[in-house]
This record gives C-alpha cells, sequence and structure tokens, in this order.
C-alpha cells in the first residue's frame, strides 16, 4: 500500500464544506482507518450544478485493491463465527444512523450527484429499508433437513457465508444501490470491499465506511477503495478473492465484470441497463397514465435504470397523453438541488448530457417533433416531450439515461407488446388499463423481470425481488433472493445406521 498512515480527526474533513457527519471524504477505507492520499493520483469530486470542485479522493491501485481483498478475506472468517443476532445489531444501528443524518445526506445528494430534496428522501429510505430487511436476515439461515433415500440418514442443507463480496456501484443511486448489498452481505457473515463510482465516491461508499464505523463493525469487514474504472475496475472485478461480484451500471460494461468474475469463479450478481416501456391501452385512466409518465420520466432527471425509456400510447389517447405530458414537462422546476423547490436538477457529467442531446438531435433529424423542452444550459437539460417517434430513432431504441420522454403511438395490444419487447433490455415496465385482466395480459407477455400495473416503472422495494433479464442482467437483489447469492448452501449427511453396501 501506498503511505499507510492513519488521518488525524482534523484532517478528516471535507475540505472546508459544512458536511457533516464529519468523515474522511479524502481517504480510503481499508481495515477500519483512514488512509490518506499519499502519493496517489487524485480524484476531483464535482457538483453537476455549479461545476466546483467539492473535494478530492484519492484514486485507488491495484495495490489498493489487493490490500483490501486480503484485509477482508482475513476479517471475514471471524465475523462469520459472530451470533447472527450481533451482526443483526450492528446493521440495524447503521440504519438507524441514516436517519439520523439524513439532512447531511441530502446535501450530499444535491452536490455529489445532483439529487433534489425528493429524490434524497427516496434513497434515504430505500437505504434504510434495505438495511432493515438484511438485518433481519442474519436470523434466516435458511437452513432445511430432507428425507433421504438410503435408509437411516438425515440429510442437512446449511446455509454458510459466501465469503468476501465485491462491489461496484454506480453514480445514480449511490447509497442504496451500495447498502442493498452490503447490509445483507454483512447481516449475513461475510466481509466486503467496495469500488464506488467515481463521480461519487462520499454517497457511493465513504458514507457507508463512515456509518458502519460509528455502529461498531469490526475493523477489516468493511473496506472502501474508490478509483477509477478504467484503472482499477477489471482487476477489481476479475481478483481470485472474492465469492460473489455485485455490478449495478451499464450493459456494456457489466458483460465484461460478469466475464471476469466468472474466470475468477466468482458468482455474479448483474444489475444493468434498461429500455422501459410505459403502456398505456385504449382503456386507460388518462390523467393518471399521464400522472405516472410524468413521474416515472423526469424524476431525478430520468437518471434510473429503471425510469421511463418509451411511453406507448394506443392511437386513440395519443394526442391528448402528448398534450398532457408536455404541460406536465413545463410545469417541473429546474435549478440547483440546493435551492427548495426544484424537481430536476443537472445531469451528472458532460459525457451524460452530450448522450443525451445527441439522441434527441438524432431522432429529431428522423422526424420526431419537439413538443416541450429540447434545450440545455450546461448540465442542466430540459424536460423534454417528443412525438411522432418510432422504436428506431436514437431516444427509443437506445437507453436515454435523460430527462426524455419519447412518445410512440400503437394500433393494437399485439402490436404494443411486439414493440415493447423489441429491444436486448428486459428491466421494468408498466402497463395503464381499467381492465386489469387485460393490462395483466399484456403484463404477462412483456419480456421483463418487473412489471407494474397503473403506475409506472419507477419501484423498488426491499422486499420484494428485484432485477431484470437479457441484457438488463442476472440474478436477483432484496430480500430472500439476494440471500441466496450471499451464501452458500452445503449438503451434510449423517449416516445414523450402519449402513448395507453392495460390496
Amino acid at each position: 500500500m501506498t503511505d499507510g498512515s492513519k488521518l488525524s480527526a482534523e484532517e478528516r474533513d471535507v475540505d472546508e464544506l459544512d458536511i457533516t457527519p464529519e468523515t474522511g471524504w479524502n481517504a480510503l477505507y481499508l481495515d477500519g482507518e483512514w488512509i490518506p492520499a499519499g502519493d496517489r493520483d487524485r480524484i476531483d469530486v464535482e457538483n453537476p450544478a455549479t461545476r466546483t470542485t467539492l473535494t478530492t479522493v484519492p484514486s485507488g491501485t491495484e495495490d489498493d485493491v489487493d490490500e483490501a481483498y486480503t484485509t477482508a478475506e482475513e476479517a471475514q472468517e471471524e465475523w462469520g463465527e459472530r451470533p447472527p443476532q450481533e451482526r443483526a445489531a450492528i446493521v440495524s444501528e447503521a440504519c438507524e444512523l441514516l436517519g439520523k443524518y439524513a439532512d447531511d445526506l441530502a446535501t450530499l445528494f444535491a452536490v455529489e450527484c445532483g439529487g433534489v430534496q425528493l429524490k434524497a428522501d427516496f434513497e434515504t429510505q430505500l437505504a434504510q429499508g434495505t438495511m432493515e430487511v438484511g438485518a433481519g436476515l442474519a436470523m434466516r439461515d435458511g437452513g432445511r433437513r430432507k428425507d433421504s433415500v438410503t435408509p437411516g440418514k438425515e440429510n442437512l442443507l446449511v446455509r454458510e457465508p459466501a465469503g468476501v463480496v465485491g462491489v461496484i456501484t454506480p453514480w445514480n443511486f449511490p447509497l442504496y444501490l451500495t447498502s442493498r448489498v452490503v447490509a445483507p452481505a454483512i447481516a449475513l457473515g461475510n466481509s466486503v470491499v467496495v469500488k464506488p463510482d467515481e463521480h461519487t465516491p462520499i454517497t457511493g461508499g465513504l458514507v457507508l465506511a463512515k456509518v458502519f464505523e460509528e455502529a461498531g463493525l469490526p475493523d477489516g469487514v468493511l473496506n472502501v477503495v474508490p478509483g477509477y474504472g478504467h484503472e482499477i475496475g477489471d482487476h477489481f472485478s476479475g481478483h481470485s478473492v472474492p465469492s460473489v461480484m455485485s455490478f449495478t451500471g451499464s450493459s456494456e460494461v457489466g458483460r465484461g465484470v460478469g466475464q471476469r468474475a466468472v474466470g475468477a469463479y466468482t458468482e455474479p450478481a448483474l444489475e444493468l441497463g434498461g429500455n422501459n416501456a410505459h403502456v398505456v391501452l385504449s382503456d386507460a385512466d388518462l390523467e393518471r397514465a399521464i400522472d405516472a409518465g410524468a413521474f416515472g420520466s423526469f424524476t431525478h432527471q430520468g437518471q434510473e435504470c429503471i425510469s421511463i425509456n418509451r411511453h406507448l400510447v394506443h392511437e386513440s389517447l395519443y394526442d391528448e397523453y402528448v398534450a398532457g405530458l408536455a404541460d406536465r414537462a413545463e410545469q417541473l422546476p429546474i435549478g440547483n438541488p440546493l435551492e427548495e423547490g426544484t424537481l430536476v436538477g443537472p445531469v451528472i457529467n458532460e459525457s451524460q448530457r452530450d448522450k443525451i442531446v445527441g439522441f434527441v438531435e438524432e431522432s429529431i433529424e428522423h422526424g420526431a417533433t419537439v413538443e416541450t423542452g429540447g434545450n440545455h444550459d450546461g448540465l442542466f437539460i430540459e424536460p423534454t416531450v417528443l412525438s411522432d417517434v418510432t422504436g428506431d430513432m436514437p431516444v427509443a431504441c437506445n437507453e436515454h439515461f435523460g430527462p426524455v420522454a419519447p412518445v410512440i403511438p400503437f394500433e393494437t395490444d399485439e402490436e404494443a407488446i411486439r414493440i415493447v419487447n423489441d429491444t436486448e433490455y428486459g428491466l421494468s415496465g408498466s402497463v395503464h388499463s381499467t381492465d386489469v385482466g387485460r393490462a395483466r395480459d399484456v403484463a404477462d407477455a412483456m419480456e421483463t423481470g418487473m412489471v407494474h400495473i397503473n403506475d409506472q416503472p419507477l419501484n423498488d422495494e426491499p422486499h420484494v425481488a428485484f432485477g431484470g433479464v437479457g441484457a438488463s442482467g442476472m440474478g436477483r437483489y432484496n430480500d430472500e433472493w439476494i440471500m441466496d447469492t450471499l451464501t452458500t448452501l452445503k449438503w451434510i449427511s449423517i449416516q445414523r445406521e450402519p449402513r448395507e453396501y453392495p460390496y
């Protein structure tokens, strides 16, 4: 490791920002210590609303990754032997601390990832929810007894911790998408190494290090190594130590993560991109569908894998839906997330902005009509509604990940299903109809991991299975489903009576 000295209390600040709880934002977290940058390169953490640098964090090296995994491996055995109620108590305490620091977290979400207060509330509640559910898993070992075909034999299936869990998380919902792996992993007796996205190293990892440190987690059980994905990502995901590799992010990057993990005999858990459809059938409650459509497209500037990417509306409702959705979009306040009443903040960076703007401009060239929006100022993109869209336009066939609502007409339910499924993705979706049976028929035919009737795709509940199919990933998060990933089933048989063998 480079320069292993521990930061003093005075050094553990956020570079003159009045944000508490104070922690080592400008450090790695290894084996219970806040390690300063030393001679490592630095990552500038930028406020997307003001384009100012908040602080810098060390850019972790492959040696740091090695040390983090070695430390986690050494700590895991003792941690896995702790009583389940002790592990659960620490996760529960961390959950309480998130509530205690909710106001500070809201500030961090605003200045690090451009999240407005509404988004901050959602994310903190989801993070607390996944910690509550995760803590409960410690007391549900899931072991069971099975009868044997051999006389006098008893079969036991025993759950054991998987071991070390590697976690790579994105910048859009950084605290929650890290917590949903870290909390259950720790509760189930695993140790964890986190590589947060370089845009959100604080809310994506260092905050959790601080919270679990304060909750009393033993040294080495949780380690956080900020770093650039292109520098340490391959080494992190293809490492020989972890038993599980959790990745949330783009399908393109996720494919490589999964391949490297499998190559190292590590179980991958992948939640990847989406091209989610919001289907409005001919008998839908129009106002209800528009309300849901606006929320599902523009919340957090559309920067969620489960946001609405395509609005599919029956031709009989199409014009009214487009007009209503455009009206909702025009009313959304845009601005600095720290300003009261703001509902639409900035996108995360120039690269993301340019991709979104490019998709919109190319789609207009191919015949799409701008009903509202279409402009941007810096990283602020106006909520945009496009009509006359076809499924092959860039805004519809790509995951645009921005505040853009392309609206596509259809004639029949069968045509709507065909358009929905004309994508490699299969994460989430929604269907609106006053006939729930009809909506259920469409939902059953949609090739996605999740569908929400008379709602919108932007849903997640920590006690319900979450995940997709196809290019949207593999495996399921939350509750008992993530428990299957974070534990290993061992078959132990006991021959209670002498057994007769054929020779």
